[in-house]
């Protein structure tokens, strides 16, 4: 007798962590399965530890080797964190993919914004519809979050029903778009949901997530009680932010200018797809100067401190178009994430310095999360009832617990993993049953690398002990032809004692070379690792650090 179809999930990305988000559904046996993907996102580079490194996506390694069962690629939604790594990765996969009106149009404004964008169809599915790929039948679910169209998807197999929540949070009052579904995920859990897999990122936060609504009369109040010039910061992709902050200004009589091109790009694109019709047309950053301070209001990039973007320029007195003086106001719309808030505190101290009012979300309700708190997810357990329940977006202290508010509220069976686990969901006791090949890929300019590449590693040493280069001329008979050539890089001109630290190596190059057995002298490669050696050990001597060090030996 044919055994049954086994339903499995497995994260590639997005667990353990917030960002890289990619997820896959299997059906089928050991021996063949077909497979789903959900979303395709990146992470952001750390140049602390990542130096040169912008963005980390998920090793798809796994997902090439079984490129001819994979039927699609399935977005929630158009963040970066769940489609950023698609324009790099796809080529390597050549799915299907498949997404609502606003993310596939987002998504389109970006590849025009590229050089060479490689040419990826996608399948427009409507708010609500269900797109048929392979074993699996995928339902697009309403819900609110920070950006338009943003659907938790109902994943239906022979095996059971699986509800892949996304980014949510309950939001009876959202500014645009559609609320969470609720109506529709109670007849999903009367029907039997065998499994949820949930979004974990504010699992730690009692209570509920307030709504936009209450973020734009915060808003609309600040902004007509500013004096001078005003400027808001938020995430581009929050469409509805940027609706907030334009009603707001024209309550005030004000202008709205857009600095930056993201913000540009999404809201030609929001404006493309309906979601801002009816709010007044904005004006390019070339008509800031034009209008008095009280008539005018900045919308702009940068609110995660990005070095490039518009406010960063702004606060650095550095950005062509737009100014700040004394008595003007910021507004921080946004929350900073993790990781980034050296660079924020940067620019609001810098702001500050200036005599500009900084307002933030630590003084005012001028942001909420797109997701869910404690309440919220308690709430979407209620109305689902699964059999199982799978923490996921978040770090380990949020898929703990969720975990832990998931077995309190009764769900029967609550299971933990980590990226690269495959979980059998069903039939039969659900739990890991394998590790799949995932890791980290970084885009290094425009080279993808593995986490484990020469020039990352060695990058990260050089800016922690610098790098010393040498160049040496030997004759074919041993002999040094000339003085070597020593440059130090990022390392210290003089020791404690301040003796040229270049001088030092100069000498340990030369009483090195001479005291090489004149065989090791016609060997290049001899030459040169000892020389190394000895180079390495004289500077950790006079410093206390090794640096990389590479030498170079010419024979004339």
């Amino acid at each position: 007798m044919a055994r049954p179809d086994e339903l499995t999930f497995a994260p590639l990305g997005g667990v353990g962590e917030i960002g890289m988000n990619l997820s896959i559904y299997g059906l089928g046996n050991r021996n063949q399965r077909s497979w789903l993907a959900v979303d395709l996102g990146v992470s952001f580079g750390d140049e602390e530890h990542l130096p040169g490194i912008d963005l980390i996506m998920p090793d798809i390694r796994f997902l090439e080797k079984e490129r001819k069962n994979l039927m699609g690629l399935v977005l929630t939604h158009a963040h970066e964190d769940h489609f950023g790594a698609i324009m790099d990765l796809w080529p390597k996969l050549q799915c299907p993919v498949y997404a609502t009106k606003f993310s596939a149009a987002l998504f389109e404004a970006k590849c025009a914004a590229e050089r060479n964008p490689p040419k990826i169809p996608v399948t427009v599915v409507p708010s609500g519809g269900r797109v048929n790929l392979g074993p699996f039948t995928v339902e697009f679910i309403p819900v609110a979050h920070s950006i338009p169209e943003s659907h938790a998807l109902a994943i239906h197999t022979s095996a059971g029903t699986v509800l892949h929540t996304g980014d949510w949070k309950i939001d009876p009052t959202p500014i645009i778009g559609l609320p969470t579904d609720e109506r529709r995920l109670r007849e999903l859990g009367d029907a039997g949901v065998l499994a949820l897999v949930g979004d974990s990122t504010n699992a730690v936060r009692e209570g509920r997530s307030p709504s936009e609504t209450e973020v734009a009369a915060t808003i609309a109040k600040l902004v007509k009680g500013a004096k001078g010039r005003v400027a808001v910061t938020t995430f581009a992709s929050n469409v509805a932010r940027v609706k907030a902050v334009a009603d707001a200004a024209k309550a005030a009589d004000r202008e709205v200018v857009v600095v930056g091109r993201a913000m540009e790009r999404v809201v030609q694109v929001a404006r493309e797809t309906g979601y801002l019709d009816g709010v007044q047309n904005f004006r390019g950053a070339d008509y800031y100067g034009h209008f008095p301070p009280d008539k005018v209001l900045a919308l702009c990039t940068g609110s995660q401190g990005e070095p490039r973007a518009a406010l960063a320029r702004i606060s650095n007195n550095d950005h062509p178009q737009v100014t700040l003086n004394k008595g003007d106001t910021v507004i921080f719309s946004s929350r900073t994430i993790p990781g980034n808030e050296k660079a924020v505190g940067g620019i609001i101290n810098g702001l500050i310095v200036q005599g500009i009012e900084v307002i933030t979300d630590r003084n005012d309700l001028v942001h909420v999360s797109g997701h869910p708190r404690r309440d919220e997810l308690r709430d979407m357990i209620s109305w689902v009832r699964p059999q199982i329940l799978i923490p996921v977006h978040g770090e380990a202290l949020h898929l703990s617990e969720h975990a832990k508010l998931a077995r309190t509220a009764g769900v029967p069976k609550v299971l933990t993993c980590r990226n690269g686990d495959l979980v059998k969901l069903g039939p039969g006791d659900p739990g890991i049953i394998d590790e799949l090949p995932s890791g980290r890929l970084y885009k290094d300019g425009n080279i993808l690398e593995d986490s484990k590449s020469r020039a990352v590693v060695e990058r990260r040493r050089m800016g922690f002990a610098g790098c010393a280069f040498v160049a040496i001329a030997m004759t074919d008979k041993g002999e040094l032809a000339d003085d070597p050539e020593v440059d130090l890089v990022g390392i210290p001109e003089k020791n404690a004692a301040g003796e040229v630290i270049d001088e030092i190596v100069f000498d340990t190059v030369v009483s090195t070379v001479e005291n090489l057995p004149r065989v090791r002298r016609r060997d290049a490669d001899a030459t040169a690792e000892s020389v190394r050696r000895a180079v390495r050990a004289v500077i950790n001597e006079q410093w206390g650090k090794k640096p990389i060090c590479l030498v170079h030996v010419l024979t004339v």
